[in-house]
Formats: C-alpha cells, structure tokens, sequence
C-alpha cells in the first residue's frame, strides 16, 4: 500500500505554471497554512510555479499576512476567482491595481461550483446574484479592466430568470484535516468546521487534478474508523503533517474542543454590552426576532444581536446559524467568526447554502455600509477596498426577512443614552445613505419585487423597503428628522407616519423582550372560524422549555377564549412541538384548565409517533381524552 506522506516542500513541487489552485479555508478558520508557506518559499526562491488562477471562497486568510495573502505576488498568481476577499487584502490589492484578473462570486455559488465539477457539470445554475454587480448586465462579477473573460451568463429555464456560473477546472487542491493514516484518508474531529473539504477534494481528483492535505497528526492505516473518516484516501494523493503554529483551529484560538464538537461547555451569563451605539441597534434589531425561528448573524455589528437575545433570555426559542455549516449553539465573533461553541449540528458548506438558497432562514442580520434611495445596499467594494460579497448576495436575496444594521453615519459619530433618549455628542463625518453606491451587493428592485420584507437599522431610525423605495418608519426619542437624519442622507425617504423607536431600547435595564415576543407570537398562532365555533391552535414548532412558558400559552389563548364568550370547539397542530420536562407537568396543568373552563370537544394531532405518545400519556394522567391524532383530516374527522 503506498505511503502517502511527504514533505510539505516535496508536495508543492507538485504545483506546476499555469495550474489553477483551489486554496480551502474559510476566512480566519481552518487555513492549510502549512502549504502556503511552503509555496511561497518555492516561488521566491526558484520563481515557480507562475501564472496560477487562485480559486478560493471564504477569504482564506487573517486580513494581513497569513493565509492565501503569502500568495499575494507578481508572477505567482495570473487570475484569481474569490467569493469573500476582506481578510486576503493583498491579493485584492493586486487585482486592484489591474495586476491580476480577478472575479468575484457569491460565496454559495463558489460552495456548489465545487460540488458542480465534482459531477462532471459545466457549472452552476442559479437565481443567486440577479440584479447585483454579478449580473452580467451590470458588472459580471468582474473585479477590474483587466479581466475581460465572461464567467456568469443570463439564461431561462421554466420561464424563470437564472445566472450560469461556468466551472473552472482544478488542477490542485490544498486541504486540511486533523489525523491521516498512510494511504490518505482524512479525519477533521479536531476542526472547527468541515467545510467544503470533500467536496473540494472529489472536484479535483474527478477534474484529473491532485489533492494536497495538511493534518496534525498521522495514524496507521486501519484505525481510522469508517465514519471518522471524511475524506477517503481514494481522493488525496499526498498528506503533509503540519508544524503546530500553522494549524490552529482558527486564528484567534489554537485548540478549544469546544469549537469541534468534541465537548459541550457550561455557558456563563454573557457580560452585558455597554449602552452605546452597537447595543441600541442591536437592541432594535432584536425586536425583529422570531420564536422558532432560524437566523443567521453577519460579521461585526450583527454579531451584538447574540448578545442581546442572550441578555433577553431569548437564545433558547430560536437557532443561530452560520454559512460554513454551522446550526446551533453561540456564534463566535472577530478571528473565531464562522465557529461555535456549543453547536448542536454541523453540515458542509455546500449543505447550509442548500438550505439558504430555498429559503430555509426566517430571518438575517446583516451589516448596512452604502444604501441608496432604492434600497440597494453595498458591503462589497469602496474605493480602493475590495471587501467581496461573501455570502452576503445568497443570505440576503433567499431569506424571508433581512434586516441590514449599522451607525447612520461613519467615522467619529459618538452618542449619549439617557433617560430614554438618544442624543448626538459628535457627528460622523461620512453618510451611508447616499445618492450612488460603489456597487450593487444587494438589489433593493429585486426584494420589492418579490415582496421580501427588508428592514434598515440605525441608532437614530429604521427605515422599511416598500416598492416605492425607502419609507421611514421610527425615529428614536430625543431625534429631530429634519437636522439628525435628512440633513445627513443624499435622498429623502418616503414620510407618512413615523413612530417612536421603543424607549425600552433606551434604557439601562433588560427590556423584558421574551415576554412581549413569545406573547405576540401566541397571539398570532390562534385562530377561530365562528361559523364552526372551532379555535385552531397551531402550535407547530413552537417550544415549551419553562413552567413560565406554558403559562404563557395559557394566557394567550385564554383571552381570545374569553373575547369569544362560549366553550370552543379546538384542534391542535402539535407538528415539531418540544415540551421540555421541567414544562410537562405545568402544560398538563394547562390543558386541564382550559378543558376544564372554555373547550368542548378537542382533537390534537402531529406526525411525531414520539410525541403523540409522552405528550398523550402526560394529558391521560391528568383524566382527559389522551388520543392524538397522526393528521388535521383525521383530527377533524373525529368532530
């Protein structure tokens, strides 16, 4: 059986002129620093391998010198192809001086190109993109003058309006593992993420390329048990054991199990963020979230949203993603961004994008840079910095709800928070509300289109997109309209009716946010049809963790039973229902009381064989009709 393992000089011998290199990591996590290192020693030293296209998604890199940015060199790199390029500023600063070709894609179209080629496909077909600078009818995703080949067409298929993405060819791949046994198969038990690395490995070994990984330790062939390993040696053709000090899980952290999955830590209380111009937005923009819902935070000052639905109490009735694949658990921020801590699932890159791209997040937060009248937003490209879209365009353009947040203005704005009122010390000197932005990263025509409900956050206002642009809506207390905010945009929003901004967002104390949210998402679960008598309760999804919370659900439906005035026919959803066990007893309490009190006959039903038995033994013991029913067409057959 042949012996796998090599020198990390001899394995970037394998990289020859002209190849195009696709380089794994995503952005401050899992980078193959090893092979970079030694790549750029070759090259400075023999001045080979030349003209490579770098092919890379999350800005593999620590936003100065490590990373892909050690590629960053004249006559190294020909073209390179990137979904995020904020943390590899040198290569950005060489495709801006028009020294390299350089294209810039959505990070999930990057994420499904690997998978694309790995099949043999020309490339990727998707809506992801339309109306942005990657829209061939506007930029192309087309960095400078100098790239002139077209990478993205405009096609139809089934009557509807799609981007092509054309696949490049891989040559080489550098990857990363934790352990590898001599004939190359690849365990990443000691990773903070998975992210495409199969799918990068069966792309170029399917394209006729050669896969490189770096791992931290070497095992015997035959101890790695299948399901530890995740990328079979049948695809990777050589293995380089990495010094210590080029494999940290991430730059900011060398080792936690935490980050892994290999352990579960007990989480303290958060330390509460000071009451400025951060946790005021973020205060706002916590009142957009949703129990049950699924949410993804951006990088920077979407990252505080965590920390107030921590400070609310709020993080236990919703789930917290992140693009690499994360599902659960506490977002990490600055060089550990794109982990988790305490995560309760984990899938590849490919995967979370999947589930993006169909529309699988309720709610995103994401950071607002440039925005004009129409509502289009730039986060990309300003000036002479190309920060890249990132997931951004995939994020924003498929979930259901987006709020963009940030400071009204930039660069020195100070503020004071008292007695429930917001004032301006110092005013920043740049607007982000401008005439024209840079570039089109988010296209506010295509949201309106599609009735996509996009909300804009500041600490001063909150602006909402409707289908004649920008309408303001609130307007924090303590600001004046006409000299805090139109004096400072290029544009004047549509003004109806604006409201106040919730003093509570104000103020030092908790806001007490768990209790009006879970209460008005009650409200909106209940429905009656008078002429049947009949109240649906549509308790699907929804989580019961606390005594507390039953006696929530008791309150909401007691007061429309009340406005109703009679006993009410009931059905109940109970489809992905959790009742914790602190909650069981109380919610039977609960449904004895209301039996007792405002139903008359009730049906329950859900798919879950499970829950249909702990949740009917619990009603049993309490003396009520203990049948749950597997449909609603059963459920309400039995009327």
């Amino acid at each position: 059986m042949k012996n796998k393992i090599v020198s990390a000089e001899e394995a970037v011998r394998l990289v020859h002129n002209g190849d195009t290199l696709i380089f794994s990591g995503f952005g401050v996590v899992g980078v193959p620093d090893e092979l970079g290192v030694a790549l750029e020693k070759r090259f400075l030293e023999t001045g080979e391998p030349r003209d490579l296209t770098l092919f890379f998604g999350g800005g593999p890199g620590d936003g100065k010198d490590q990373g892909a940015n050690r590629l960053a060199h004249e006559g190294l790199i020909k073209r390179a192809i990137g979904g995020h390029w904020g943390l590899v500023p040198k290569i950005g600063e060489l495709a801006l001086a028009n020294k390299i070709e350089a294209y810039n894609l959505p990070l999930g179209v990057i994420s499904h190109l690997y998978r694309e080629i790995a099949a043999g496909k020309p490339g990727n077909l998707s809506p992801v993109g339309l109306g942005t600078f990657v829209d061939p009818r506007l930029e192309g995703g087309k960095v400078n003058a100098c790239t002139t080949e077209d990478m993205i067409e405009v096609t139809t298929l089934a009557g509807r309006e799609m981007l092509f993405f054309k696949a490049p060819t891989p040559s080489v791949a550098f990857i990363r593992g934790t352990t590898a046994d001599q004939v190359g198969n690849l365990s990443l038990n000691r990773e903070a993420l998975t992210q495409d690395t199969l799918a990068i490995a069966m792309a170029t070994k399917n394209a006729g390329g050669l896969v490189i990984a770096q791992v931290e330790y070497i095992t015997e062939t035959g101890t790695l048990l299948p399901r530890q390993v995740q990328v079979p040696g049948i695809l990777v053709d050589c293995v380089v054991v990495a010094q210590p000090e080029h494999h940290w899980q991430t730059y900011g952290t060398q080792y936690l199990p935490a980050l892994s999955g290999e352990m579960r830590v007990p989480l303290d209380a958060l330390p509460p963020m000071p009451l400025d111009e951060r946790k005021v937005i973020a205060r706002r923009a916590a009142f957009e979230l949703m129990p049950n819902a699924v949410v993804n935070l951006g990088i920077g000052m979407p990252e505080g949203v965590a920390n107030v639905a921590a400070e609310e109490h709020l993080l236990p009735y919703m789930t917290l993603t992140a693009e690499p694949g994360i599902i659960g658990g506490v977002p990490g921020s600055g060089l550990n961004f794109g982990t988790s801590i305490n995560a309760s699932a984990q899938v590849d890159m490919n995967q979370q994008f999947d589930f993006y791209d169909g529309g699988g997040l309720d709610l995103a937060v994401l950071g607002l840079a440039e925005c004009d009248a129409r509502g289009n937003i730039n986060v990309s490209r300003f000036g002479t910095k190309l920060a890249g879209a990132g997931g951004f365009i995939n994020i924003t353009q498929n979930s259901r709800v987006v709020l963009f947040v940030g400071t009204f203005m930039a660069g020195g704005l100070k503020i004071e928070v008292s007695d429930g009122e917001l004032m301006i010390l110092n005013e920043g000197k740049y607007r982000k509300f401008v005439e024209r932005i840079d570039q089109v990263t988010f296209s506010g025509e295509y949201a309106a289109r599609s009735g996509q409900r996009v909300i804009y956050v500041t600490e001063r206002c909150v602006m909402l997109l409707t289908p004649g642009g920008l309408e303001l809506t609130e307007v924090a207390p303590g600001i004046d309209i006409e000299k805090d905010i139109l004096a400072h945009m290029a544009f004047r929003p549509i003004i109806k009716r604006p409201q106040a901004m919730d003093e509570r967002i104000f103020r030092a104390d908790p806001m007490g946010l768990k209790e009006s949210l879970l209460a008005i998402s009650l409200l909106d679960r209940i429905s009656y049809q008078p002429e049947r008598n009949l109240l649906f309760l549509n308790f699907q999804a929804l989580k019961l963790r606390t005594p507390k919370d039953a006696l929530d659900v008791q309150d909401a439906v007691e007061r429309k039973c009340r406005d109703i005035g009679k006993k009410v026919d009931v059905i109940v959803n109970y489809d992905e229902f959790e009742v914790s066990e602190p909650a069981l007893g109380a919610y039977a309490q609960v449904v004895d009381y209301m039996v007792t009190h405002y139903y008359g006959k009730i049906t329950r039903y859900t798919t879950s064989a499970f829950l249909r038995d702990k949740l009917g033994t619990a009603i049993q013991e309490r003396g009520l009709a203990p049948h749950i029913y597997e449909t609603r067409p059963e459920a309400e057959a039995a009327f």
